[in-house]
């Protein structure tokens, strides 16, 4: 029971976390309580207590969620994530974030997102599938392309994409590739989206370095969290020349002041199943790994891991958000007096959305782009709202975050000025 109370309280604290903000910039911009009060609530909360037949031919009942924040700019959209920390309160914060990253992008959608508490370490391939099947069931009452359209996230992939998309269709009685972005290749998914996240921050960062004079050839990185991510943000900034000295998963990390290949310690992963003991680096934690000293700090992996317990320790010059909620509301604070320039998650980490939505269109009009077309499509995505944000940054003198706030918000409030309320 105590543990149970203890988890409950961490992930209520998403939530105030994220309604903390609003209201912080709903002041800041003198915005209207009506639109306030509107928009610190969930408009849709679906809770599902669903059985499923496990191998040993036991049925075990799951608990899933999918909550929808807002719709007033188009359907709602966001991830589903399998874990065994999900909770209703970090779903709800993280619907509410995806409403605001949608805005600030420029992308038709509202914000939702769903989770099943589960363990899918500890689950067969069948069971997965069944579990997937049947929660996309329970759902299907408010998803679909018009309403509301999941997509992978933490412990979800392609694969999963596809049996939901699967399921949805044979309840519909015909194909409906649009109610789900991430799906292969094969069954309508767009080229690209599997990088999309990472490219997005890439691009975000690339931005960042033009404007407080930093070479990324030569400049050194770090990056928490080796997922799809986090794995492909090293990569590509390896690419780019940067040189990564640090990275870890959730075992923990490695450094080496001289750097290495990202490519090779996936590699090492992939046989060891984690980055440490990667050849010629040092085993550290991931507490001691956002402390190094680097010119990049992207955090990929989970929420609240910047605090002001350790943002002063922070030695960066560009902090990129590629995980949701990394930086508490006061460690932003602490960062931003130090100078650091943080691009937060509703922008940093916006290229997964954006390209979800570039296969949203795509399945629906079937239609479909090479992965050059995609990426230039989301370059041009991101870094108009990386200037937006920008300009907002120096009118407001604030930091990067509340710019984006005030973005965000004003669209989702205009929509609803424009709108008006029914009746």
């Amino acid at each position: 029971m105590v543990t149970v109370e203890k988890k409950e309280t961490k992930h209520l604290d998403a939530w105030e976390m994220a309604v903390s903000q609003l209201e912080e910039v709903a002041e800041l911009i003198d915005l209207d309580p009506n639109i306030v009060e509107i928009l610190s609530k969930c408009k849709r909360e679906l809770t599902v207590n669903f059985p499923v037949r496990m191998d040993d031919q036991s049925v075990k009942v799951f608990t899933g969620f999918r909550i929808q924040h807002n719709d007033v700019r188009g359907p709602s959209k966001g991830g589903l994530r399998y874990a065994p920390s999900v909770y209703k309160g970090e779903v709800m914060a993280l619907a509410m974030w995806m409403t605001w990253k949608c805005a600030v992008v420029g992308i038709p959608y509202g914000g939702a997102k769903g989770g099943v508490i589960c363990n899918t370490k500890e689950m067969s391939m069948g069971e997965l599938e069944r579990m997937t099947r049947r929660f996309a069931s329970e759902i299907s009452i408010i998803i679909g392309p018009e309403k509301d359209i999941p997509a992978p996230d933490v412990y979800t992939n392609p694969q999963v994409m596809a049996w939901i998309m699967d399921t949805y269709s044979m309840i519909k009685g015909y194909s409906v590739p649009g109610v789900v972005t991430g799906k292969p290749i094969t069954l309508g998914g767009s080229l690209g989206r599997n990088e999309a996240t990472a490219t997005g921050c890439i691009y975000t960062i690339e931005d960042a370095a033009r404007k407080i004079g930093l070479n990324l050839k030569g400049s050194t990185a770090v990056v928490q969290g080796y997922g799809n991510a986090g794995a492909i943000a090293a990569r590509l900034l390896f690419e780019r020349g940067c040189k990564i000295i640090g990275v870890s998963d959730s075992r923990g990390g490695i450094f080496n002041p001289e750097g290495f290949d990202p490519n090779k310690v996936m590699d090492h992963k992939k046989e060891t199943g984690t980055v440490v003991g990667y050849p010629g680096t040092r085993k550290i934690t991931n507490s001691e790994l956002l402390e190094l000293e680097c010119d990049i700090l992207v955090p990929a992996a989970l929420e609240g891991v910047i605090t002001e317990e350790n943002a002063d320790n922070i030695k960066t010059k560009i902090v990129a958000e590629a995980a949701n909620g990394p930086t508490t509301p006061k460690a932003d604070k602490i960062l931003f007096r130090k100078g650091i320039m943080v691009i937060p998650d509703i922008l940093a980490n916006a290229g997964g959305v954006t390209v979800s939505y570039f296969e949203w269109v795509q399945s629906e009009t079937a239609l479909f782009w090479d992965e050059k077309e995609v990426n230039t499509k989301l370059r041009n995505i991101m870094d108009r709202a990386f200037n937006n944000v920008f300009e907002i940054r120096e009118e407001h003198k604030c930091n990067m975050r509340t710019a984006a706030y005030i973005l965000a918000i004003e669209r989702v409030s205009e929509a609803y000025k424009l709108r008006g309320i029914f009746p």
